[in-house]
């Protein structure tokens, strides 16, 4: 089991979601930065990472953690300074990879400060970042060996405190690594596809690789890695382990494609809602139902449904009539019924 500030990973605690910050970090954007962390943890995000490149982001980046509400991972590449000037600022955990940190001594003055401090390491491979000595080798087998290599590295200097991710944004090297690393070490693996795609490529690559190793009992820490909104990211991965059930609690939100017959713009509604709904700490199901013919019926079960024509939207609470809104009134009304339960 690893620990990074107060979150445990692996060694039987709840899989953990991830993100990372698309923006670089400065002074005066470092409390809008811990107020979107709350809100991404409010949605269901376990830990967040930060790109660090310069002696600039350790005043920013010291701010943050120090206010967090969740743990604060810095990523690290080629300078091993960087990495100490990380830990020395309060990250909670760190990602390097040892073979583009340079020679071997530089990698252990990180595992010795992150001792120091009670630092967390994710050693992070990628397909595209191995090392020569291993370059005839299939990528599974020469990321699983490379990371086992790192993984002696740590352990003669007395460190443990170690995630390891092996990733490629290729679906299957992807999966066979992990399957690879799990039959020869327990180390906790961080999970993800890397460069993934938009966010609905990335959500088909990611459910079908990440959820089929999560059912397989591999993964602590998952990333579900988009190209957009680091909210969409923390969201696709919340819903990944409540599908599997492995995290309960939450609104689950069930909202129908729209067809011809549609009253109620089911689209705009669960666009405006989402992000309020999901950040409730409640455990109740919402429908978002496009039409009277079937809407209500469809969501009996629902602890809450929203459906209508364009005159009245009208609120059920466990299949029955709550309410007959205006469209404008509908979101503020759903939001009181909810918070009367």
């Amino acid at each position: 089991m690893a620990r990074a500030g107060n979150l445990r990973i692996g060694g039987g605690a709840p899989v953990s979601v991830q993100t990372m910050l698309d923006s670089p970090l400065s002074p005066e954007g470092a409390p809008g930065v811990v107020s979107m962390i709350s809100d991404l943890a409010a949605l269901g995000c376990d830990m967040i990472r930060f790109s660090f490149v310069s002696p600039d982001d350790a005043a920013p980046f010291s701010y943050i953690a120090s206010h967090s509400v969740i743990p604060v991972v810095a990523d690290i590449h080629f300078d091993y300074r960087m990495a100490i000037l990380a830990i020395g600022s309060g990250a909670h955990k760190i990602r390097i990879n040892p073979g583009n940190i340079g020679a071997r001594w530089k990698t252990e003055e990180i595992v010795r400060a992150s001792l120091d401090h009670g630092t967390a390491i994710r050693i992070g491979l990628n397909s595209g970042s191995l090392p020569q000595s291993v370059r005839g080798m299939k990528v599974p087998e020469a990321m699983v060996s490379t990371a086992l290599e790192y993984l002696g590295w740590f352990e003669s200097w007395g460190f443990r405190n170690t995630v390891v991710s092996l990733k490629s944004s290729d679906v299957a090297e992807t999966m066979e690594a992990a399957r690879a690393f799990r039959r020869l070490s327990d180390y906790p693996q961080h999970i993800g596809i890397t460069e993934a795609g938009d966010p609905v490529i990335s959500a088909v690559r990611s459910s079908w690789a990440l959820g089929t190793l999560l059912s397989e009992g591999i993964g602590d820490t998952v990333r579900i890695s988009m190209t957009g909104p680091v909210e969409e990211e923390v969201i696709a991965g919340v819903e990944l382990l409540r599908t599997l059930s492995l995290r309960k609690k939450g609104v689950r939100i069930i909202s129908c494609p729209r067809c011809g017959r549609h009253t109620f713009d089911t689209i705009a509604f669960e666009r405006k809602v989402r992000k309020r709904l999901l950040s409730l700490d409640k455990d109740i199901t919402v429908a978002i139902m496009g039409c009277l013919v079937n809407g209500p019926g469809e969501a009996g079960n629902a602890d809450y449904a929203v459906t209508g024509m364009k005159e009245k939207v009208y609120l059920y609470r466990k299949g029955r009539v709550l309410a007959a809104v205006s469209p404008e009134d509908a979101e503020d009304a759903l939001f009181e019924a909810i918070a009367d339960e």
